[in-house]
């Protein structure tokens, strides 16, 4: 069997429906915080446990006769994200999980400025001494592109600080290779990268959506302290500005510059590209 944590939220539940699209449903479990949010998945013959990260007994139950566990990261910055991550590692290994997989981040190596990659690597490391098989995936940035380009459909400008490349990537895309290894059609140890084939600045992006739009984006680079202050004026609490300043910091220093081959192979296909992305958007 296979038990999916996070089966109610964004990339869990594409991993599981892509995995109910090759395996048989009584393969596979998935572990949740509310088992009523899971019905639909019961429904299709899924076994839905309720667990969470901060019930060890309730995860190992969750857990139980499973082959596989997929631990998805959490995302609470106020939480003790390694002291949870590795009581579900532990609830797993006390489970008999063979293998366990877990969603990291690309960059995730020393000197990254962006607060998760610390996460990351703390978690990857407890990996490594836990004393069964493990494999980290470590996913290209596959958040809602508004989120690092800004309001741009309503301004034409995409005004945020300094950046670098980054092969922006789909949420469904790594959610499906998930579901390609857990399935057993490729197996690996240790970490893996999973990007989007092609990395992009903000100046590719602007010139891709002037295409898409037929009207001229405009990208402007924007002071640090001058992005943060406007982020507060529109609501954002300046702590979460500066978090996610961090990650803009470490995009124009290079940590998520360099695209994996991977993701495409596990796909047998091109994964979907920013101009896809971008274009989905503007038709929503």
């Amino acid at each position: 069997m296979i038990v999916v944590t996070g089966a109610t939220g964004g990339l869990g539940g594409a991993t599981v429906e892509h995995l109910l699209e090759r395996l048989p449903a009584d393969q596979i479990g998935v572990s949740v915080r509310d088992a009523a949010k899971a019905q639909h998945l019961a429904n299709r013959g899924v076994r839905v446990r309720q667990g969470s990260y901060e019930d060890p007994a309730a995860l190992r139950d969750s857990f139980a006769g499973a082959e596989q566990v997929l631990v998805v990261s959490g995302n609470d910055p106020t939480a003790d994200m390694v002291g949870l991550h590795r009581d579900a590692i532990e609830a797993a290994v006390a489970a008999g999980a063979r293998r366990i997989l877990y969603t990291s981040q690309q960059g995730a190596v020393p000197g990254n400025p962006y607060p998760a990659s610390d996460i990351h690597i703390a978690t990857e490391a407890i990996l490594g001494d836990c004393g069964v098989a493990w494999t980290a995936l470590r996913n290209g940035a596959y958040g809602p592109l508004d989120q690092v380009l800004g309001p741009w459909q309503r301004t034409g400008e995409i005004a945020q600080p300094a950046d670098g490349p980054v092969p922006y990537t789909d949420r469904d895309d790594v959610a499906e290779a998930a579901a390609v290894i857990l399935a057993g059609h490729r197996s690996f140890d240790g970490p893996v990268t999973l990007t989007a084939p092609t990395a992009v600045t903000f100046d590719d992006v602007a010139k891709i959506a002037s295409v898409l739009t037929g009207r001229t984006i405009n990208h402007i680079v924007l002071d640090d302290e001058q992005w943060v202050a406007n982020q507060i004026t529109t609501g954002v609490p300046e702590q979460a500005a500066r978090f996610m300043l961090t990650w803009y910091q470490a995009g124009r220093a290079g940590y998520f510059a360099q695209p994996d081959p991977l993701l495409a192979e596990l796909l047998d296909r091109e994964p979907r590209s920013i101009a896809d992305r971008l274009a989905a958007d503007i038709a929503a």
